[in-house]
């Protein structure tokens, strides 16, 4: 397959070129159906007011107006689809061409800010990691993928993950069908509503008592058919006492099965059509090609289940109308409904968490392969085996997702047993955060199972914890320092886990922790003695980490901590009243300042 650019510009201009010849189709059948509309009018003159033709030769303007109709019907619908085919490629090059933030699914409902590592690492919200990755139509989907970006992964199933990605990474054909199903439909899905329903134990009277209902409906319409013909209304009162009693003993039951179903069928149309195209695709890798054998398994494949109660569904939407109510006492329209949704729920209850599973795995999965095709050049990262005493990275030209790859610098970092912390030292502005924010957020690509923005990445599975973004809470009454501690502490518990699994040989992750401008709420000397004290206990419990600052006094605590801790910077440069970064890691610790030469710069003489 040729390079991704170029085959979404392909298939861009395939739907382009579809979308304007089904506009001149629609103009010109529009056009002949104007023509035949003004024929019909001509001929209905002559054979209405001049007699010169019979009035069978009216069905002929009428027959070839309802067969234009219908073929313009099916052209507007291949015209929209094209129209919606060529917005999906143009927001996957904008993808490529890092023109996307603002233009996808932001996450917003997942973010937390009490979460130790979303918020300082920009997973949700305008711009985040979660608008760049997803690709999910369903709210599963959305689910599983913030899931696996909030909530790191075993090995082993980071490995399995990396293996289903590098299957599905080709298949644009499945990635494209399934962004353009049901394109129109506007959707209400809870899927966990769905599943606490379809799992409710039986609500309604068993099967006999549905066939009481639905004789009491036919002997209504009996009665009334008979009330009109022998003019005799006993019958028919009998009946509607008889429906009365029974729908006030039914009614209370009926109605709690119904509105158990938190979605719209619109929701669910979109559901089964996600699923029929699962249902029809091969796929290689075991894990896949179980799915697709769950999905069609007897007696009924998925789709065709939940098309079934998106039927159901519609007439419980409809519950409201004026017909519904016409029909509700004389044909027990609730309590049908209701019976019906039951019976459904009997067959197919049981197996909706797992048709709900595998759409959100499938969703998320093809949105991570999307990421993947569209970044060819990044790579899956290597596991290693943790050491006995902690966690490793090592990452070479690492770059941050979320950066334009133009304006996008990339360094190498290295946490091992020998380099357990690296504290970096540098100005204003020079790059700290953001390389803080790289490791984080190619930690957590690599924990989902993704590729990371890297020339290449070894690391030991790891749980994360930051503290790059903290202020003050003026509600609570808390200060930007105790709001920094208490975050901390936060991370720092994320420790215990590890520090109790080193005792009975689980496999519990050994913290890695980004902290930014460590305790900078406080003096310096306080700041040095914090630091150097908190940084041992993470030492003691297997962690390692990145600790940024700009005062100089924290660089000294190598001397307490030892040679695990190394001392790099960022450095800047100014030239012509200009200040200048390069924004490459170096080693040993920052020899200047730039915040006199900044308040300079901006006329603050001092």
């Amino acid at each position: 397959m040729s390079d991704p650019k170029s085959e979404y510009a392909a298939r861009l201009a395939r739907y382009e070129s579809l979308a304007a010849a089904k506009h001149n189709l629609h103009i010109c059948i529009g056009n002949t159906k104007l023509a035949v509309g003004g024929a019909g009018l001509l001929l209905a003159y002559l054979v209405l007011a001049r007699h010169f033709l019979h009035p069978a030769w009216l069905l002929v303007p009428v027959a070839l107006y309802l067969i234009l109709a219908a073929i313009h019907e099916q052209i507007l619908r291949a015209h929209h689809r094209a129209e919606t085919a060529a917005a999906y490629y143009k927001k996957g090059i904008a993808r490529i061409e890092d023109r996307w933030p603002g233009t996808g699914q932001t996450g917003e409902r997942f973010r937390n800010v009490d979460h130790v590592y979303a918020d300082d690492l920009d997973l949700f919200g305008s711009g985040s990691l979660f608008e760049l990755l997803s690709t999910a139509r369903l709210p599963m989907g959305e689910n599983r993928l913030a899931h696996w970006l909030l909530t790191p992964t075993a090995k082993p199933e980071i490995l399995e993950r990396q293996s289903l990605v590098t299957e599905l990474r080709p298949k644009l054909d499945l990635h494209e069908d399934l962004a353009l199903a049901g394109e129109d439909l506007r959707t209400r899905l809870d899927p966990e509503s769905l599943i606490g329903w379809s799992e409710t134990s039986r609500v309604m009277p068993r099967n006999a008592v549905r066939l009481v209902a639905i004789g009491l409906a036919a002997a209504f319409l009996g009665s009334v058919a008979y009330t009109l013909y022998a003019e005799e209304y006993a019958p028919l009162l009998i009946v509607l006492i008889v429906l009365i009693l029974f729908r006030r003993w039914v009614l209370r039951r009926a109605e709690a099965v119904l509105s158990g179903i938190s979605c719209n069928a619109e929701g669910l149309v979109l559901f089964a059509e996600i699923l029929q195209r699962l249902e029809r695709e091969s796929f290689t890798v075991p894990r896949l090609k179980n799915f697709t054998a769950e999905l069609n398994r007897a007696p009924a494949p998925a789709s065709r289940a939940i098309r079934r109660l998106a039927r159901i569904v519609y007439w419980i939407d409809a519950h409201h109308s004026l017909l519904a109510h016409i029909a509700e006492l004389p044909l027990l329209y609730t309590v049908q409904v209701a019976f019906a949704a039951e019976a459904w729920r009997h067959q197919h209850g049981a197996r909706i968490r797992t048709w709900i599973n595998i759409a959100a795995e499938m969703e998320a999965l093809l949105s991570l392969a999307t990421y993947s095709f569209e970044h060819g050049a990044d790579p899956f990262p290597e596991f290693v085996e943790k050491s006995a005493t902690s966690g490793f990275f090592s990452g070479e030209d690492l770059g941050h997702p979320l950066l334009p790859a133009a304006k996008c610098v990339r360094n190498s970092v290295t946490l091992d047993a020998h380099t357990r912390v690296v504290l970096i030292s540098g100005s204003n502005m020079s790059g700290k955060s953001t390389l803080l924010r790289t490791v984080g957020i190619n930690t957590v690509l690599a924990m989902a199972g993704a590729p990371v923005r890297a020339k290449s990445l070894r690391l030991s599975p790891l749980t994360i914890g930051t503290r790059i973004r903290s202020t003050d809470s003026l509600q609570e009454g808390r200060s930007t320092f105790y709001t920094e501690i208490l975050h901390i502490r936060r991370v720092f518990d994320l420790t215990t886990s590890h520090s109790a699994a080193n005792g009975d040989a689980t496999h519990s992750a050994p913290l890695l922790f980004l902290f930014d401008e460590l305790l900078e709420g406080t003096n310096s000397h306080d700041r040095r003695i914090g630091a150097e004290s908190l940084l041992r206990g993470l030492l003691q419990r297997g962690a390692i980490g990145i600790v940024t600052t700009h005062d100089l006094a924290l660089t000294e605590i190598t001397s307490g901590i030892g040679a695990v801790l190394r001392n790099m910077h960022f450095e800047d440069q100014i030239a012509n009243n200009e200040m200048h970064f390069d924004y490459s890691l170096r080693d040993g610790v920052v020899t200047k300042s730039n915040a006199l030469a900044l308040m300079r710069l901006i006329g603050l003489d001092t």
